[in-house]
C-alpha cells in the first residue's frame, strides 16, 4: 500500500505540467497512434498547460499589490485561507487514496465498455476535486468506506455531469471532441441553466443580450480585450492607491493576462484535437460504428473565450469586495482569487456568452461561495488536520464552498452532527 501510495504521489510530485504530457502520450498510444504523434500531442498539451499555468500565475502577481493594500485595511480575519493547491495535497495524503485513484479508472472503462457513458476522464491532476468531498466525508464519518464511497460517487459525478454539459461545451466553445470533466465546476451548470430561465421571466433583463464579441466590434480598439485589461489594472490601481509604476505595471499585467490565455488555450486543443479524433475510431472499432468517445478534460479550456475573459477581470474585485460585504467575515479572500476565472467558464456557458447575465450569475455564486467558505470553515479545518497535516487555527478554502458535495455533507455536520 505505501508503495503505491509513494508511486502515486511521485507521479502527482511531477505537477499537472509534466503529468500531462505522460498521460495523453500513453492514450494516445493505447488508441493506436504512432508514439511520434502521441508524443507530438501530448507535448502540445503540456505545453500548453504550462503556459496558461504561468498566465494564471501573472494574474495572481498583478493583483498582489491590491491584495497587500485591502489585507492591510482589514482586522478581525481570524482564519487562515490556505489556498486549494494545499488542500489538494492534503486530499491525497488520506490512507484510501491508493485504493481509490486505480478505481476511479476502472470505473470510468466499465461506464465506456457498458455503454454508460461516452466520456474519458484523462483529468488524473482535478482527481483532487474527487478526493477532497471523499477525505471531508472521512473526517466526519469516521469511516474509510464512505471516504472511498464519497470519492467514487464524485467520479461518476464528474463523467456524467460531464456527459450532460458536453454538447453546449462543444457547440458554443467549439471544443469538438472533448469535454469538461472537472467535478466541481460541471455540477454547477444544471444551476446556471435554471438561473437563465430564470431571468428569461424577468422584465428587462430578458431582453438584454450583451455579447462581448459585437460589442468589441462596435467599440472598436476600446473594446478589446488588451484595452479592457489595461482599464480593470488601472482602476483597481486607483482604488487602491498605488504608486504611477505599480499602476502601469497592473495595467499591461491585466492586458497581458487577457490575451495570452486563448492562446494557450488553443495551444492545448492543437494536442487534444488528434488524441480525440483516434479515440473515435478506436471506439468505433471497439464497440461499434455509433460509438464516440469524449475526452473529459479541465475546465480551463472554456477560459479562451472573450466574455469568460472579461468576467474574469470584473469578479477579481468583486471578490475582494465580498471580504466586507458577506456577514461575520473571518478570512481574507485569497485562496480564491487564484481559481476566480475557472469559476466563470460555467456561467458563461450557461448563458450562451450573455455578458450581463454571466455577470450576475458570477457575482451571487462568488458571494455564496465566500459566504459557504467562511461559515464551513471548522469543516475544513477537520478534514485538513485528518490527513495529518498541523496547523494553527481555523483555516479554510474555497473549495469547501464551491464543491457542492462539500458543501452537503458540511451542512449535515454543521447543522445536525456538531
Amino acid at each position: 500500500m505505501d508503495v503505491l501510495l509513494n508511486f502515486i504521489q511521485t507521479l502527482l510530485n511531477m505537477g499537472a505540467v509534466a503529468l500531462l504530457p505522460v498521460m495523453i502520450t500513453i492514450i494516445g498510444v493505447i488508441f493506436r497512434m504512432k508514439f511520434g504523434e502521441a508524443l507530438k500531442a501530448g507535448l502540445l498539451v503540456g505545453i500548453g498547460f504550462q503556459g496558461l499555468s504561468l498566465v494564471i500565475s501573472l494574474l495572481f502577481t498583478t493583483i498582489q499589490p491590491a491584495i497587500d493594500y485591502y489585507q492591510a485595511m482589514g482586522g478581525g480575519f481570524t482564519v487562515t485561507d490556505m489556498g486549494w493547491a494545499a488542500v489538494g495535497a492534503a486530499s491525497w495524503s488520506v490512507p484510501f487514496a491508493p485504493i481509490v485513484v486505480p478505481l476511479i479508472f476502472l470505473l470510468n472503462i466499465i461506464m465506456i465498455r457498458l455503454k454508460w457513458t461516452r466520456v474519458m476522464n484523462v483529468d488524473i491532476w482535478n482527481f483532487i476535486h474527487m478526493l477532497i468531498p471523499g477525505a471531508l466525508a472521512y473526517a466526519i464519518f469516521r469511516s474509510l468506506w464512505v471516504g472511498i464511497l464519497i470519492t467514487l460517487v464524485m467520479s461518476v459525478i464528474a463523467i456524467k455531469f460531464g456527459e450532460i454539459v458536453s454538447n453546449d461545451w462543444q457547440e458554443y466553445y467549439g471544443l469538438d471532441g472533448t469535454t469538461c470533466s472537472t467535478a466541481s465546476f460541471v455540477l454547477m451548470y444544471p444551476i446556471f441553466r435554471a438561473l437563465d430561465k430564470l431571468y428569461d421571466h424577468i422584465p428587462g433583463l430578458n431582453k438584454v443580450n450583451v455579447d462581448v464579441d459585437h460589442l468589441s466590434q462596435r467599440l472598436g480598439v476600446f473594446g478589446e480585450t488588451s484595452f479592457i485589461g489595461v482599464i480593470v489594472g488601472v482602476i483597481l490601481g486607483l482604488l487602491t492607491k498605488q504608486p504611477i509604476t505599480s499602476i502601469f505595471i497592473m495595467a499591461i499585467g491585466f492586458a497581458s493576462v487577457l490575451v495570452l490565455i486563448p492562446r494557450m488555450v488553443a495551444v492545448m486543443m492543437e494536442g487534444i484535437t488528434p488524441i480525440g479524433n483516434a479515440a473515435n475510431e478506436f471506439m468505433k472499432r471497439w464497440i461499434g460504428e455509433d460509438a464516440q468517445l469524449l475526452i473529459g478534460m479541465d475546465v480551463c479550456l472554456g477560459l479562451g473565450d472573450p466574455t469568460c475573459i472579461v468576467a474574469t477581470a470584473l469578479m477579481i474585485p468583486f471578490t475582494i469586495l465580498c471580504a466586507w460585504i458577506v456577514p461575520n467575515m473571518n478570512y481574507f479572500p485569497v485562496g480564491i482569487l487564484s481559481v476566480v476565472c475557472y469559476t466563470t467558464v460555467m456561467p458563461t456557458l450557461a448563458h450562451k456568452g450573455n455578458f450581463v447575465r454571466t455577470i450576475i450569475s458570477c457575482c451571487i455564486m462568488i458571494y455564496l461561495v465566500a459566504w459557504a467558505t467562511n461559515v464551513f470553515a471548522p469543516e475544513a479545518t477537520m478534514m485538513v488536520q485528518t490527513t495529518g497535516i498541523e496547523v494553527q487555527g481555523t483555516v479554510t478554502d474555497s473549495f469547501f464552498g464551491y464543491n457542492l458535495m462539500n458543501v452537503l455533507l458540511e451542512f449535515i455536520h454543521h447543522f445536525f452532527m456538531a
